[in-house]
């Protein structure tokens, strides 16, 4: 019965190891080659502004790209991983099309508008203003960089800010 609970590591198991099987020995450390320090991963931003800021920045950008697809008259495809069922029951990682919607839409005049969405809600630009006129598709590029800069600068972080705080109390409520 004590071979049983005898340790199966060190000289018995391996006779040409020179360490007693808790690495000490008369062998040089491996981690003296090694450069130690003391680290922490780095989280990502807890700031709820800076997250809603790369948020609205990267739907600009796919924004700008489906834009740039229907001004050259071709089809924007972004696909993204999700988990689905295959034929034998496993979940497994597939690569479907992303949805993507416009955010600019026309009125009953035919004047182009572009609203800005986060947190399910239209961004006011200003008092009572949620979308900007943009004479036609081919100026909508030039208009969503100049958002993307005003995004970065903190010019919406205010309403940013408050429609995220909307959202959350939304969320909260159905329970």
């Amino acid at each position: 019965m004590s071979s049983i609970f005898a340790r199966p590591f060190g000289r018995w198991l391996y006779p040409g190891l020179k360490t007693n099987g808790f690495g000490k020995g008369n062998g040089m450390s491996h981690l003296k080659g090694l450069k130690l320090a003391q680290a922490a991963p780095v989280r990502a931003t807890n700031d709820p502004v800076t997250r809603a800021r790369e948020k609205v920045i990267e739907a600009l950008f796919e924004q700008k790209a489906l834009a740039n697809s229907k001004i050259a008259g071709t089809e924007y495809v972004v696909l993204h991983d999700v988990f689905r069922k295959n034929e034998a029951g496993e979940r497994v990682k597939v690569k479907v099309p992303k949805r993507m919607r416009n955010g600019w839409f026309t009125d009953a005049h035919g004047k182009l508008f572009f609203t800005l969405r986060y947190a399910g809600k239209s961004i006011e630009f200003a008092k009572d203003k949620n979308a900007i006129e943009v004479s036609n598709l081919s100026e909508l590029p030039a208009v969503l960089d100049t958002l993307i800069d005003a995004v970065n600068a903190g010019e919406l972080d205010a309403q940013l800010t408050i429609a995220a705080a909307e959202r959350g109390k939304m969320m909260r409520k159905s329970g």
